[in-house]
Protein backbone atom coordinates (compact mmCIF):
# COMPACT_ATOMS: atom_id res chain seq x y z
CA UNK A 1 0.00 0.00 0.00
CA UNK A 2 1.47 3.47 -0.89
CA UNK A 3 2.98 5.21 1.57
CA UNK A 4 1.15 8.60 1.35
CA UNK A 5 -1.46 10.26 -1.72
CA UNK A 6 -0.21 12.36 -4.88
CA UNK A 7 -1.55 15.67 -5.30
CA UNK A 8 -4.66 16.53 -7.59
CA UNK A 9 -2.71 18.18 -10.06
CA UNK A 10 -2.78 15.74 -13.21
CA UNK A 11 -6.41 13.89 -11.79
CA UNK A 12 -7.80 13.71 -15.00
CA UNK A 13 -4.75 12.59 -17.37
CA UNK A 14 -3.77 9.85 -14.46
CA UNK A 15 -7.15 8.18 -16.08
CA UNK A 16 -8.14 9.65 -19.21
CA UNK A 17 -8.52 5.85 -20.76
CA UNK A 18 -11.19 4.86 -18.21
CA UNK A 19 -15.11 6.28 -17.79
CA UNK A 20 -15.71 8.55 -15.02
CA UNK A 21 -19.09 10.40 -13.47
CA UNK A 22 -19.18 14.24 -14.01
CA UNK A 23 -17.15 16.00 -11.51
CA UNK A 24 -21.24 17.47 -10.56
CA UNK A 25 -22.11 14.05 -9.67
CA UNK A 26 -18.74 13.52 -7.69
CA UNK A 27 -19.01 16.19 -5.59
CA UNK A 28 -22.47 15.58 -4.69
CA UNK A 29 -23.17 11.68 -4.35
CA UNK A 30 -20.77 9.50 -1.83
CA UNK A 31 -18.72 7.40 -2.94
CA UNK A 32 -20.00 3.83 -3.48
CA UNK A 33 -18.87 -0.09 -4.63
CA UNK A 34 -19.77 -0.99 -8.21
CA UNK A 35 -22.31 -3.74 -8.01
CA UNK A 36 -23.88 -4.06 -11.40
CA UNK A 37 -21.27 -4.57 -13.58
CA UNK A 38 -23.66 -4.99 -16.21
CA UNK A 39 -23.05 -1.57 -16.97
CA UNK A 40 -20.31 -2.47 -18.44
CA UNK A 41 -20.52 -2.43 -22.20
CA UNK A 42 -17.94 -5.42 -22.66
CA UNK A 43 -18.34 -7.81 -20.26
CA UNK A 44 -20.38 -10.80 -22.25
CA UNK A 45 -19.02 -13.40 -24.42
CA UNK A 46 -15.98 -13.40 -23.25
CA UNK A 47 -14.89 -16.87 -22.45
CA UNK A 48 -10.78 -16.67 -23.16
CA UNK A 49 -11.56 -14.60 -26.29
CA UNK A 50 -9.09 -12.15 -24.70
CA UNK A 51 -6.73 -14.14 -26.44
CA UNK A 52 -8.45 -16.54 -28.73
CA UNK A 53 -9.68 -14.03 -31.31
CA UNK A 54 -5.68 -12.06 -31.38
CA UNK A 55 -4.41 -15.59 -31.67
CA UNK A 56 -6.90 -16.18 -34.89
CA UNK A 57 -5.78 -13.01 -35.98
CA UNK A 58 -2.43 -13.11 -35.87
CA UNK A 59 -2.23 -16.65 -37.38
CA UNK A 60 -4.49 -15.41 -40.33
CA UNK A 61 -1.56 -12.57 -40.82
CA UNK A 62 1.22 -14.93 -40.42
CA UNK A 63 -0.43 -17.57 -43.26
CA UNK A 64 -0.29 -14.07 -45.70
CA UNK A 65 2.81 -13.04 -45.21
CA UNK A 66 4.32 -16.65 -45.20
CA UNK A 67 2.93 -16.79 -48.81
CA UNK A 68 3.93 -13.30 -49.97
CA UNK A 69 7.33 -14.32 -48.43
CA UNK A 70 7.89 -17.44 -50.24
CA UNK A 71 5.33 -17.65 -52.95
CA UNK A 72 4.80 -13.90 -54.46
CA UNK A 73 7.64 -12.37 -53.42
CA UNK A 74 10.02 -14.14 -54.56
CA UNK A 75 8.35 -14.41 -58.41
CA UNK A 76 8.12 -10.36 -58.04
CA UNK A 77 11.67 -10.38 -57.28
CA UNK A 78 12.59 -12.74 -60.67
CA UNK A 79 10.61 -10.60 -62.79
CA UNK A 80 12.49 -7.44 -61.74
CA UNK A 81 15.88 -8.95 -62.61
CA UNK A 82 14.66 -9.58 -65.94
CA UNK A 83 14.24 -6.13 -66.06
CA UNK A 84 18.02 -5.57 -66.24
CA UNK A 85 20.19 -3.25 -64.51
CA UNK A 86 19.60 -4.12 -60.71
CA UNK A 87 21.44 -0.54 -59.60
CA UNK A 88 18.67 1.51 -61.09
CA UNK A 89 16.02 -1.26 -60.88
CA UNK A 90 13.43 0.69 -58.31
CA UNK A 91 10.75 -2.54 -58.79
CA UNK A 92 13.70 -4.64 -57.55
CA UNK A 93 14.13 -2.29 -54.82
CA UNK A 94 10.79 -2.24 -53.90
CA UNK A 95 10.64 -5.62 -53.75
CA UNK A 96 13.80 -6.46 -51.53
CA UNK A 97 12.52 -3.80 -49.36
CA UNK A 98 9.32 -5.37 -49.16
CA UNK A 99 10.73 -8.85 -48.37
CA UNK A 100 12.64 -7.53 -45.70
CA UNK A 101 9.64 -5.92 -43.68
CA UNK A 102 7.52 -8.98 -44.32
CA UNK A 103 10.43 -11.50 -42.78
CA UNK A 104 10.78 -9.11 -39.67
CA UNK A 105 6.94 -8.72 -39.60
CA UNK A 106 6.79 -12.66 -39.37
CA UNK A 107 9.31 -13.13 -36.33
CA UNK A 108 7.84 -10.67 -34.45
CA UNK A 109 3.90 -12.52 -35.28
CA UNK A 110 5.34 -15.85 -34.45
CA UNK A 111 7.09 -14.26 -30.55
CA UNK A 112 3.88 -12.90 -30.05
CA UNK A 113 2.02 -16.48 -30.95
CA UNK A 114 4.31 -18.12 -28.54
CA UNK A 115 3.57 -15.52 -25.89
CA UNK A 116 0.04 -15.63 -25.88
CA UNK A 117 -0.06 -19.79 -25.81
CA UNK A 118 1.61 -19.32 -22.42
CA UNK A 119 -1.90 -17.77 -21.43
CA UNK A 120 -4.11 -20.23 -19.76
CA UNK A 121 -7.09 -20.11 -17.31
CA UNK A 122 -4.65 -22.04 -14.92
CA UNK A 123 -2.45 -18.93 -15.03
CA UNK A 124 -5.08 -16.44 -14.07
CA UNK A 125 -5.53 -15.43 -10.45
CA UNK A 126 -9.16 -16.02 -10.02
CA UNK A 127 -9.07 -13.52 -6.61
CA UNK A 128 -6.80 -10.62 -7.94
CA UNK A 129 -6.49 -8.11 -10.71
CA UNK A 130 -4.87 -9.89 -13.95
CA UNK A 131 -5.27 -10.55 -17.46
CA UNK A 132 -8.86 -10.11 -18.32
CA UNK A 133 -10.31 -8.44 -15.34
CA UNK A 134 -13.08 -5.26 -15.28
CA UNK A 135 -11.99 -2.99 -12.35
CA UNK A 136 -14.01 -0.53 -10.81
CA UNK A 137 -11.47 2.49 -8.48
CA UNK A 138 -11.71 5.26 -7.11
CA UNK A 139 -9.57 8.15 -7.31
CA UNK A 140 -8.50 8.68 -3.66
CA UNK A 141 -7.75 12.65 -4.02
CA UNK A 142 -10.67 13.63 -6.82
CA UNK A 143 -13.55 11.12 -5.48
CA UNK A 144 -13.77 10.10 -9.16
CA UNK A 145 -14.74 7.03 -10.32
CA UNK A 146 -12.94 5.00 -13.14
CA UNK A 147 -13.41 1.76 -14.46
CA UNK A 148 -11.12 -0.39 -16.39
CA UNK A 149 -10.60 -4.11 -18.30
CA UNK A 150 -7.13 -5.50 -18.58
CA UNK A 151 -6.47 -6.83 -22.43
CA UNK A 152 -3.45 -7.58 -23.96
CA UNK A 153 -1.99 -4.66 -26.18
CA UNK A 154 -3.98 -6.22 -29.33
CA UNK A 155 -6.93 -5.16 -27.92
CA UNK A 156 -6.38 -1.51 -26.26
CA UNK A 157 -9.17 0.93 -26.71
CA UNK A 158 -8.70 3.96 -24.13
CA UNK A 159 -11.53 5.26 -25.09
CA UNK A 160 -13.83 1.94 -23.90
CA UNK A 161 -11.14 2.23 -20.78
CA UNK A 162 -9.46 -1.26 -22.24
CA UNK A 163 -5.77 -0.74 -20.96
CA UNK A 164 -3.20 -2.92 -21.79
CA UNK A 165 -1.47 -5.11 -18.98
CA UNK A 166 2.21 -3.40 -19.69
CA UNK A 167 0.56 0.33 -19.78
CA UNK A 168 1.24 2.10 -16.35
CA UNK A 169 -2.21 1.67 -14.99
CA UNK A 170 -2.37 -1.91 -15.72
CA UNK A 171 0.99 -2.28 -13.80
CA UNK A 172 -0.42 -0.70 -11.18
CA UNK A 173 -3.42 -2.70 -10.85
CA UNK A 174 -1.77 -6.06 -11.81
CA UNK A 175 -2.23 -8.45 -8.52
CA UNK A 176 -4.16 -6.14 -6.51
CA UNK A 177 -7.34 -7.21 -4.93
CA UNK A 178 -10.62 -5.03 -3.47
CA UNK A 179 -9.45 -3.03 -0.99
CA UNK A 180 -6.16 -2.33 -2.19
CA UNK A 181 -5.03 0.98 -2.74
CA UNK A 182 -2.36 1.21 -5.85
CA UNK A 183 -0.24 4.10 -7.04
CA UNK A 184 0.09 5.10 -10.92
CA UNK A 185 2.90 6.89 -12.03
CA UNK A 186 2.02 9.53 -14.60
CA UNK A 187 4.28 12.08 -16.65
CA UNK A 188 2.30 15.20 -14.43
CA UNK A 189 2.52 12.83 -10.97
CA UNK A 190 1.79 10.26 -8.69
CA UNK A 191 -2.13 8.97 -7.98
CA UNK A 192 -3.87 7.16 -6.05
CA UNK A 193 -6.67 4.69 -6.50
CA UNK A 194 -8.59 2.61 -4.44
CA UNK A 195 -9.88 -0.87 -5.50
CA UNK A 196 -13.76 -0.67 -5.46
CA UNK A 197 -15.32 -3.85 -6.97
CA UNK A 198 -13.15 -6.85 -9.46
CA UNK A 199 -14.50 -9.13 -11.82
CA UNK A 200 -12.26 -11.44 -12.54
CA UNK A 201 -12.14 -13.44 -16.37
CA UNK A 202 -13.26 -16.58 -13.90
CA UNK A 203 -16.26 -14.89 -12.85
CA UNK A 204 -17.03 -13.67 -16.58
CA UNK A 205 -16.46 -17.36 -18.10
CA UNK A 206 -18.91 -18.81 -15.26
CA UNK A 207 -21.56 -16.48 -16.16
Amino acid sequence: MPAGRASRKGGASAAAAGWRRPPSAARTKPRRCYSDFDRFPFQKGFPLSVTLSFRARLEAEVRELEEELHLRLPKQIKEAREHGDLSENAEYEAAKERQNYVAVRLAQLKGRLADLSMVSMDNIPADRVSLGSQVAVVDLDTDEEFRYELVVSEDVDAAAGKVSTGSPIGRALMGARVGDEVSVHTPLGEREFEIRELRTIHDRDSS
